[in-house]
């Protein structure tokens, strides 16, 4: 897809100052905004201005968001969900430019974002200790599931988001199956009537180059038709050698408001990647451990072939339709169609010879014609060929009923939502020694032949289906300061696999209730306690000994916390404790047969501490705290082990000042850090990955003193001292390293 614009001039009547802030002064509004277009040599003035109404939505005008709709379905301020919740507003993202929505919740509680280190190839995320099953994501957007499949999972870039939101513990109350350590949760930019006229451009290390834009506006005097038209261009290299990122994205939207009470909205998002980066593994030999030289493998190490490729096309076209009958029934209806294809041709790491799946049998090792003497730095590899497309279709139905009996006010919501999934796979896996090991020290990666099908290998042609629909129904019953939320669902999701090759067909049928209550008091000065329980079923796809799809693993978690959300302020500080239980986890058969079986749990404990406050005009904070405490409480090899990839502790905090006034004003400075402890690499617990610190940094400075209001220059630097870190390990043979220092100049310019 190829994206053009032209820029037109500036013109000199549309240079007036909008600069919005947020001040945290007693008796002040929250937010702030600059009424006159200042000169040169003069300062930029704040005067207080009535908060605008945020939305769920919408934007939110600080950093400090005060809505949201993931948790509940409805427009609820955050201090009134009776879970943890986090929110990452376009404002913070505008603070930090991430290259990827997971890069842009690395300072937020609760959520390892380094399970693939530097690549950003998918944003696989593992909340309080659990990731979703098979390695896939667990992403929404507009709170609609992005359903993958295999390797076809897509991805949003995150200039195309108005907000990234994280709700943490068991959610299938409202949104059916999923893991039980929560999800991410999307909010698309949307039309405004306001115009809006944007252009980005960035360039970095690694050659990074990037051009966005965001166009808004509405198409009539009364705000009957509006439109919105995001996009953006990014070619770079990726930190590995040899590898590229190329990205092409576009978002159309419209909107149609016929009156204050119905609101049509058209959605859309195309994105081509014919590059989407490195996504390989590397050993723990050169990575956690030194090789037998003494050195370890440099950051920017490829495993893989010079002809590895890798690429990715999206497209989603939908709507999301809402229409207040009145002031106690609005209905609402959130649809999407998309169809994702996937396409790679990679080498990829397996592990070093003297890995004990190796050498505890050389005779039939893929290393047998090696040496032993060299096996310790000596690399397998196998490779993939892997052709996919997905097809996806979702519908949300909700009736919002606000009423009340006696005095007790009621948010009902009833709600029926269904969804399809088709993932059409044609893929073709060399195993171990299709590949010849090559020695590490000198790697041999030149072409490598796919099409030859070389070395111990086998096709796999199959064709995924699943189905589900889900009724829910939620009542948000307040009385006083007394909030009780209680919720419950019933899923019948079916999946169903048909493999070509062996020309067998497994599929399964579930059928599942889930439920989820909590409660909320709150105060007058803006402190909430709350304590809740809520329930997940995550569907298994792996065959047992009996031919059969093994039964859904089951989700419990309770959860005691407070929230502080003053209404005259932009703050929002929260704290949680919880406790959350996984059980029919797959394990090893214990009669040592090569089937898993049921039976497994897995029990997670935590604290989570999260600050977002804007404590004046000038001054942001966010801050946060993570302790995590997982374990196998029941498993044939792992009992009492910590699953691989988890952080014991996390921690972050970022600050920036702006200066209004002097020589300087316009400047904004910030830095702030990240803290990830060890973890261990495997499940086995055989060895763990050091805790690292990084430390970023921004100097930003805004172009109104210069007569562009709305427009600035920044330098973004992540990674400031250059740290170099393995960011986690799954296993022996599959670690990442961390991104290494990236310098990335940004000009934005509004007119």
């Amino acid at each position: 897809m190829a994206l053009s614009k032209t820029a037109q001039p500036m013109n000199p009547s549309l240079r007036k100052i909008a600069v919005v802030v947020a001040t945290a002064v007693s008796g002040m509004s929250a937010y702030a905004q600059a009424a006159e277009t200042p000169k040169k040599e003069e300062t930029i003035t704040v005067t207080a201005a009535p908060a605008p109404q945020e939305s769920a939505w919408g934007p939110a005008a600080t950093i400090a968001a005060r809505q949201s709709a993931t948790a509940t379905k409805t427009d609820t301020p955050i201090q009134k969900v009776p879970q943890s919740i986090s929110v990452v507003t376009a404002e913070e993202m505008a603070l930090h430019q991430p290259k990827s929505v997971k890069e842009a919740l690395s300072y937020t509680p609760g959520v390892a974002v380094g399970t693939r280190g530097a690549s950003n190839t998918y944003d696989y995320l593992i909340i309080r200790g659990f990731a979703a099953d098979g390695q896939s994501q667990n992403n929404y957007l507009n709170g609609l599931k992005m359903q993958g499949n295999f390797y076809n999972d897509a991805v949003v870039d995150p200039y195309m988001l108005e907000r990234a939101e994280v709700m943490r513990g068991p959610v299938s109350v409202l949104y059916g199956k999923s893991n039980p350590g929560g999800l991410l949760n999307m909010v698309s930019k949307r039309p405004t009537t306001e115009p809006l006229k944007e252009i980005q451009f960035k360039t970095g290390t690694n050659s990074l180059f990037q051009t966005g834009f965001d166009f808004s506006d509405a198409l009539d005097d009364d705000g009957v038709y509006s439109y919105r038209l995001t996009g953006l261009a990014r070619s770079a290299n990726a930190q590995q050698q040899g590898a590229e990122e190329q990205r092409y994205a576009i978002a159309p939207a419209f909107s149609w408001r016929p009156d204050d009470k119905t609101n049509f909205t058209f959605l859309s998002y195309f994105q081509n990647e014919p590059e989407t980066g490195y996504y390989g593994w590397l050993p723990k030999e050169g990575t956690v451990t030194e090789l037998p030289n003494g050195k370890r493998l440099s950051t920017d190490f490829n495993e893989g072939a010079d002809n590895n490729t890798y690429s990715r096309n999206e497209k989603m076209v939908g709507y999301s339709f809402d229409h207040e009958f009145n002031d106690t029934f609005t209905v609402r209806q959130n649809l999407r169609y998309a169809e994702n294809r996937t396409s790679q041709n990679s080498v990829y790491g397996y592990g070093m010879c003297s890995d004990p799946m190796y050498s505890s049998n050389p005779a039939t090792s893929p290393c047998a014609s090696v040496p032993q003497s060299q096996w310790d730095h000596t690399l397998t590899r196998q490779y993939v060929i892997d052709n996919e497309k997905l097809q996806n279709f979702t519908v949300d139905t909700q009736l919002q009923s606000k009423f009340a009996t006696g005095s007790v006010d009621h948010t009902l919501l009833t709600g029926v939502d269904f969804m399809r999934m088709r993932n059409d796979i044609d893929s073709w896996f060399g195993y171990a020694g299709s590949v010849a090991p090559s020695d590490i020290y000198n790697l041999d990666r030149s072409d490598f032949d796919f099409g030859a099908h070389p070395g111990p290998s086998g096709a796999y042609q199959v064709l995924n289906k699943q189905k589900q629909t889900g009724l829910y129904v939620q009542d948000q019953m307040q009385w006083e300061k007394v909030l009780v939320t209680l919720g419950g669902r019933y899923d019948w999701a079916k999946q169903d696999s048909l493999n070509r090759v062996l020309a067998t067909e497994d599929s399964r049928d579930d059928k599942e209730f889930t439920w989820r209550g909590g409660v909320n008091y709150l105060f007058d000065n803006g402190v909430t306690p709350y304590f809740s329980y809520s329930e997940s079923f995550e569907p298994a796809s792996t065959l047992g000994a009996d031919g059969n799809i093994f039964a859904p693993s089951k989700g419990k978690q309770y959860e005691a916390g407070v929230k502080y959300v003053p209404n005259d302020r932009p703050i929002v500080l929260t704290g949680a404790l919880y406790q959350l239980t996984k059980t029919n986890n797959l394990m090893a058969d214990p009669a040592g047969s090569f089937f898993s079986v049921q039976g497994g749990e897995i029990r997670a404990r935590g604290v989570e501490i999260e600050a977002k406050a804007a404590l004046s005009a000038s001054v942001n904070v966010v801050g946060s705290y993570t302790y995590t405490d997982v374990e196998y409480t029941t498993d044939t090899n792992y009992k009492g082990n910590t699953p691989a990839q988890v952080p014991e502790h996390m921690a972050s905090l970022w600050a920036d000042y702006t200066l209004y006034e002097g020589a300087l004003s316009g400047l904004t400075l910030g830095t702030g850090g990240r803290y990830s402890g060890s973890s261990y690499g495997d499940p086995a617990n055989s060895f763990k990955v050091g805790s690292y610190t990084v430390v970023d940094a921004l100097v930003r400075y805004d172009l109104a003193r210069v007569g562009m209001a709305g427009s600035n220059v920044a330098v973004h630097v992540n990674n400031l001292f250059d740290r170099e870190y393995v960011a986690s390990c799954f296993n022996t043979y599959g670690c990442f390293w961390g991104a290494e220092r990236q310098v990335v100049a940004t000009a934005t310019f509004r007119f």
